[in-house]
């Protein structure tokens, strides 16, 4: 049986092999924006504001989450640090972002045309616009060149 310096050994490369998977750190980056974004979207609802401006609003201050975190922690190796390459990166992450931000307005727009309770919606949206955030980053914002 491992004693506690062997266990702890084991946490640490656990934790070393987990923090080198792209997509659980963006995973993680994602949560922090999600938790900006909800935060705000549940403010602004409870403000009277109707749900899909709301979405809008909330969905744009988690970009601004996502961006700090995404080039600092998530796709480190990929991120430009200036000059024209670094400008292209941000136009390219406003696309995804703005990509998320169609499918997340459209859901929210949608489920609430329809009588859906609007969290709900937009929990849906988050599951979908996720996915196509992550994709389109990946494979296109932060892909080496």
């Amino acid at each position: 049986m491992p004693g506690e310096a062997g266990i702890a050994g084991l946490g640490q490369r656990l934790l070393a092999r987990l923090h080198r998977i792209t997509y659980l750190r963006y995973i993680g980056a994602s949560a922090f924006a999600l938790a900006a974004d909800m935060g705000l979207f549940l403010l602004l609802l409870a403000g009277g504001w109707h749900a899909a401006a709301a979405s809008a609003i909330s969905y744009s201050a988690g970009i601004a989450v996502h961006w700090l975190i995404s080039t600092r922690l998530v796709f480190v190796a990929g991120a430009q640090t200036r000059g024209i390459e670094r400008a292209r990166q941000k136009a390219l992450f406003l696309g995804s972002a703005l990509a998320g931000l169609g499918i997340t307005v459209g859901i929210v727009w949608a489920g609430d045309a329809f009588g859906l309770d609007p969290r709900l919606a937009k929990l849906a949206a988050i599951a979908i616009s996720f996915q196509t955030t992550y994709v389109l980053r990946k494979a296109i914002v932060f892909a080496g060149r």
